[in-house]
């Protein structure tokens, strides 16, 4: 029988009121004075956790534990803008739990900008990966001549801490990364964002420092993808854009915001199918599309997320004891766009494996 978000109200604020009690580590002054909205009640799931402020969740199951790759917002006082400079994340906090409900454990700090040799500033939405018996945790961060590229540090455990390359993986650019392991153990980085991600400065894998946005009746901007060598910290062949179809078979225009790619790409399988989902940024939803091979391409299928408060979202999709999650972010301890919490509640399927939208608040 066919179940909608609304229905699972009253379990996931049992599964999802983690915060200061549960987490094992003291609060830090990220956000000690910030006190939690008496009108918690309007949300779907409660912030993982209140000690520090967290974004772009990227989560995995290591060991059979749930491990969360998020930005660490802090309030650095820098000017907001289109490009999102007021985004100016320092360093990176692991956070893990063994089921959705259970304690939530912060690690504290896994990676900072300080020991990332070529980085500049901005160091942005993270994910992580396992192979070759270590953990991968991929970065964007702009380098010393303000171009975001992608990094890669190394760790023999989940939580860190990681020690970054000495380099930024050759060839690639923009935000986001995605590491997604399909069955036959091939890994693809999925990348990309537009605005402040710098993607539309980026044609044929070539940097254009007067690159500029599509106008409403061009083509829009296209996601990129790489197959990433056995060692893992390279591409094995060079990066290729990714088509995002309409039921028509046709590519979108950037006028179509509420469905072309914007950032925050996401990759996961299920019953054979991949499942393309990302943000479209200026409409703030996180949608998703479907295909028959990592590459695609891949048809627009609808809403997987409804707009959350606060003007990003960033998610991720995990299975887990046989239920799906979703994770994402939005800003109810701080009503501040760029200081956000990291969030998680159930996925449903429907028969014919479309994905039922969720909404975040009630």
């Amino acid at each position: 029988m066919k179940r909608n978000s609304f229905i699972l109200t009253s379990a996931i604020a049992v599964i999802c009121s983690c915060n200061d009690a549960a987490s094992d580590k003291a609060p830090t002054a990220d956000s000690s004075t910030v006190k939690i909205s008496t009108e918690n009640n309007k949300y779907l799931s409660q912030p993982l956790v209140t000690h520090i402020y967290t974004a772009d969740p990227s989560a995995h199951v290591f060991n059979g534990r749930i491990y969360i790759y998020p930005s660490h917002d802090t309030a650095t006082g820098t000017p907001e803008n289109d490009n999102g400079d007021h985004f100016n994340m320092m360093d990176y906090h692991i956070l893990s739990m063994d089921s959705v409900g259970g304690k939530v454990t912060d690690h504290g700090v896994a990676l900072h900008i300080k020991d990332i040799p070529w980085a500049g500033r901005q160091l942005w939405a993270p994910d992580a990966a396992f192979a070759n018996n270590t953990y991968y945790l991929y970065f964007p961060v702009k380098n010393k001549q303000d171009v975001f590229q992608i990094g890669v540090a190394t760790s023999k455990t989940p939580e860190g801490p990681f020690t970054a390359e000495k380099e930024p993986i050759k060839g690639s650019y923009s935000i986001d990364p995605c590491v997604f392991q399909d069955d036959n153990g091939s890994y693809y980085m999925y990348f990309g964002g537009i605005w402040g991600g710098q993607l539309q400065r980026w044609n044929n894998n070539k940097y254009d420092s007067a690159g500029k946005l599509r106008q409403p009746d061009q083509l829009a901007i296209l996601p990129r993808l790489a197959k990433l060598s056995a060692d893992m910290k390279s591409f094995a062949e060079p990066v290729k854009e990714i088509k995002i179809l309409d039921s028509a078979g046709n590519l979108y225009k950037e006028k179509n915001n509420d469905q072309r790619f914007f950032e925050a790409s996401w990759m996961h399988k299920y019953h054979g199918k991949y499942y393309f989902s990302y943000s479209t940024g200026d409409t703030h939803n996180i949608v998703y599309a479907i295909g028959d091979s990592p590459y695609g391409p891949f048809t627009y299928k609808g809403i997987l997320l409804a707009p959350v408060k606060g003007w990003t979202n960033h998610h991720s999709i995990i299975e887990k004891d046989g239920k799906w999650y979703l994770f994402y972010h939005d800003i109810q301890l701080s009503g501040k766009t760029h200081l956000r919490n990291v969030k998680v509640t159930q996925l449903f399927y429907n028969p014919d494996g479309t994905i039922q939208t969720i909404h975040s608040q009630r």
